[in-house]
């Protein structure tokens, strides 16, 4: 579609290739995200959800298909390049920020994604009322807090202040990378609480991982379910709003029964030769 922000055609990608631990990470993947799309992707440990977002992000070159981003293809940028595109947050909270650098400092790195130069003359009396203003959004009081060295802060404040840098500057597509999973929960409802304030006020268009059933009903337009590489299943529209946890463990133990109807039929087939 010519106006979609993200358009991913049949990717595949295979780790391992001719050993005996060879992992088809992702097996014809094709995914369409519309602008102001907030999607997430659920599946289990190798399931192919993170393989999934780290080739749109570049971390790595899929062996077939094609991938493009706000119009242009970037199958073969590498991930650097990819990152004037894209805002992206990882699971760990210490990922993504520069530790010894200040809350301030860090935020004002983040405005200049896409600007050739270090960090300069970057914080002027007018830059840092603009970054105090944004911090106050959080709900946080950590724009009190601007001289303090984000190393220095709680992982939940970290993850906060990541989610705000990865959007400081509008990104064609942001990525959220089971961006909660090493928090409390105390300080993952916080940083969820702030993902969808941000998400909804500047309709982000949004690819969010995650293995907590909860966060897929909860957040989001559709939800994709991966299962072995491959999207087994979507829920949008009115199915994704009547989505419950009990539903997405139904759909689990069904793809679980039809694998193992597979390879006891394969089994057979084996036997039948022998």
């Amino acid at each position: 579609m010519a106006d979609s922000v993200l358009e991913a055609l049949d990717l595949r990608r295979t780790f391992n290739p001719g050993t005996v631990n060879v992992v088809r990470a992702l097996q014809g993947v094709d995914l369409d995200l519309e602008p102001g799309a907030f999607v997430i992707v659920l599946g289990t440990n190798g399931s192919g959800k993170s393989t999934l977002l780290n080739a749109v992000a570049g971390t790595f070159p899929v062996d077939e298909g094609s991938i493009r981003i706000g119009g242009t293809n970037v199958t073969r940028w590498p991930e650097h390049r990819r990152a004037s595109l894209i805002g992206r947050v990882f699971q760990n909270p210490f990922t993504g920020t520069a530790p010894r650098l200040t809350v301030a400092e860090n935020l004002a790195l983040s405005m200049r994604r896409g600007h050739v130069g270090g960090l300069g003359r970057a914080l002027p009396v007018g830059r840092l009322r603009e970054i105090r203003d944004r911090v106050s959004e959080l709900g946080m009081g950590l724009e009190d807090r601007l001289n303090t060295q984000i190393g220095q802060l709680s992982g939940g404040q970290r993850q906060a202040l990541t989610l705000l840098m990865a959007t400081i500057v509008r990104p064609e597509l942001l990525l959220l990378d089971e961006h909660t999973a090493a928090l409390d929960p105390r300080s993952a409802e916080q940083v969820l609480r702030i993902t969808q304030q941000v998400v909804s006020r500047d309709r982000l268009t949004t690819l969010m991982v995650t293995h907590a059933m909860p966060q897929a009903t909860r957040f989001g337009d559709r939800v994709i379910m991966m299962h072995r590489g491959r999207i087994a299943i979507e829920f949008s529209g009115t199915r994704k709003r009547s989505l419950r946890v009990d539903d997405l463990l139904d759909r689990f133990d069904q793809l679980r029964a039809a694998e193992l109807l597979d390879e006891s039929a394969a089994g057979m087939l084996r036997r039948a030769y022998v």
